[in-house]
């Protein structure tokens, strides 16, 4: 019996430590690997960090939009902040696809379809306020986006607008980004109403807000359109279809106003508006 022991000890022992290297021959292994993972994973971080393909930039909404109807806000909103996620989204497209495809990969397979996801988007912002207001017009030219060089910021749609538009404002409420293309002057038409009727003075508010985003629109235009067409492509492309707005627009004012006084006469002679250098 007492011969037996020290065998069985030696046993056990050999067992323990064959357990143990196995142990840390596995350690060692994973550690290995995980070093190896890890190292891997820096490297592709540092590849796309200094690959960086720029970021997306959009025209803002928001700013555009006129007074929203309560029973609009919250469709008005959401989509709002489906622009933005849309940005989003195609900034980790970008990122995610450097290298891939030729010349035109990045306007076909990114930028395109973007600016198809803002004009469905931007649509139902527009046919949620016309369902209690006067429909905007001429949203769609703020679906295109475009590529900022590596370190640009993209400008992000504004998630909520502004709760109202004065009918005061002054007319050229957005700024050009370039001067150098001049700014669109239009005739003021607020100072040439006469009294306006309670019932009226809503809907009236509205339609002068729209006259203000109408010459927004038109400016920003200006400044994306620099340099395309030949002598009259401003007055066909930017002013001509600004009166026309203007016109229907200014109807709209002095029907409106007609209802419950005096129609007011030869509001459209301020629908035509000039370009200042």
């Amino acid at each position: 019996m007492s011969r037996a022991l020290p065998k069985y000890n030696k046993r056990r022992i050999a067992v323990i430590g064959g357990a143990s290297a196995m142990v840390l021959s596995a350690a060692v292994i994973a550690g290995s690997a995980l070093a190896g993972e890890t190292s891997k994973n820096s490297g592709q971080s540092a590849t796309t960090k200094a690959a960086s393909p720029g970021t997306v930039n959009c025209p803002a909404v928001a700013p555009s939009l006129p007074a929203i109807p309560a029973s609009a806000k919250a469709e008005v909103d959401r989509n709002l902040t489906l622009l933005n996620t849309q940005i989003a989204e195609a900034n980790k497209r970008l990122v995610d696809t450097v290298g891939q495809g030729g010349a035109n990969f990045v306007q076909n397979a990114i930028l395109g379809p973007l600016k198809d996801k803002r004009v469905a988007t931007i649509n139902r912002i527009a046919t949620a306020i016309g369902r209690t207001a006067a429909k905007p017009v001429g949203l769609d030219s703020l679906a295109p986006c475009a590529l900022n060089a590596a370190g640009g910021g993209a400008a992000a749609t504004p998630s909520a607008p502004p709760a109202s538009t004065p009918a005061s404002a002054p007319a050229n409420t957005a700024a050009p980004a370039a001067g150098a293309v001049g700014t669109i002057s239009c005739p003021d038409v607020a100072s040439r109403l006469p009294a306006i009727p309670a019932s009226a003075k809503a809907e009236v508010d509205r339609n002068l807000a729209l006259l203000n985003t109408q010459i927004n629109e038109a400016n920003t235009r200006l400044v994306n359109t620099v340099g395309q067409g030949g002598p009259n492509f401003v007055q066909n492309a930017i002013l001509g279809p600004l009166a026309d707005k203007r016109v229907a627009t200014i109807d709209r004012i002095a029907i409106s106003i007609g209802r419950t006084a005096a129609k007011p006469q030869g509001l459209g002679t301020l629908a035509t508006c000039a370009l200042n250098k």
